[in-house]
């Protein structure tokens, strides 16, 4: 099977809606033709999906946060996981974090995280993620 012809026929057909949408006969569906309402989404395309957003979120940081790419994998685990949730912007708001983490005290940049309406909001996720940017 040739995946590109049939990708290019079914986004052709289906058409690409980056928002969920109802369909014609009242589906919930997102993507191209993605029936939320039937079908769902299997557990290996929502890691497939994942994966994806995990790869642009690590480049949008190497580019957006200096010093990103000299971080550990573990605090670049960290950023990701809190970019993933709040969105690089929301990521970038965290001025106090990110320069503790530039100046390499990533005790006061755990503390700063921890210090967050964030860290209220997600409970033990960022105490993970603070003990990551911690223990590195």
């Amino acid at each position: 099977m040739n995946s590109a012809l049939i990708e290019a026929d079914l986004e052709r057909d289906e058409g690409y809606r980056q928002f969920p949408y109802t369909d014609s006969v009242g589906k919930l569906t997102i993507g191209i033709g993605f029936n939320l309402t039937d079908v769902g989404m299997s557990k290996d395309e929502s890691l497939l999906l994942v994966r994806h957003r995990c790869e642009r979120l690590h480049a949008l940081l190497s580019e957006r946060i200096s010093g990103y790419d000299g971080l550990t994998e573990p605090r670049q685990r960290a950023l990701i996981s809190m970019a993933y949730n709040l969105g690089v912007g929301g990521l970038l708001k965290f001025h106090r974090m990110l320069g503790a983490m530039w100046e390499h005290d990533y005790e006061k940049a755990a503390i700063e995280a921890l210090a967050s309406q964030w860290a209220s909001q997600v409970g033990e996720r960022a105490e993970r993620i603070a003990k990551l940017i911690r223990e590195g």
